[in-house]
């Protein structure tokens, strides 16, 4: 009866978190979509080119199993929409964000500097929960 019991207990603890990884595992291949994105942005700022409008950097039609959907601003900032994954998670983003020596990547200033960081973290809109963002993304 003990044993039943501890079971209980460790089943009551370990299926919450398990949850919550199987969540982290799926929002990892919503980062990984956003790496084509980050290829092109880093390229461009790079190059010393013009600065594409919003939405057309060139990789911003990326959907998948877990990613409803991928858009950019005029700056490089990257948002991803997840879908799919957990009512806790539907819908809400995550967000990629150039760096150019610790301040934010502006395509007014910027541009011809090489990007050296990429923060990932919750989006402004409807903003992904941090428990759920693997942990290169808890910034």
């Amino acid at each position: 009866m003990i044993v039943v019991a501890i079971i209980g207990i460790l089943a009551a603890v370990a299926l919450p978190a398990y949850q919550d990884y199987t969540v982290r595992a799926k929002m990892s291949e919503a980062i990984l979509a956003a790496s084509a994105c980050r290829t092109s942005i880093t390229e461009v700022y790079q190059s010393g080119g013009t600065a594409p409008a919003a939405n057309a950097w060139g990789c911003e039609g990326v959907t998948s199993q877990y990613v409803s959907s991928l858009a950019t601003t005029v700056d490089g900032v990257i948002v991803v929409t997840v879908t799919n994954i957990s009512t806790d998670v539907n819908n809400k983003t995550i967000q990629l964000v150039p760096y150019i020596s610790g301040t934010a990547a502006s395509s007014a200033t910027d541009m011809g500097s090489g990007i050296n960081e990429w923060r990932c973290g919750p989006g402004v809109t409807n903003p992904m929960p941090k428990k759920f963002l693997p942990g290169s993304c808890r910034a």
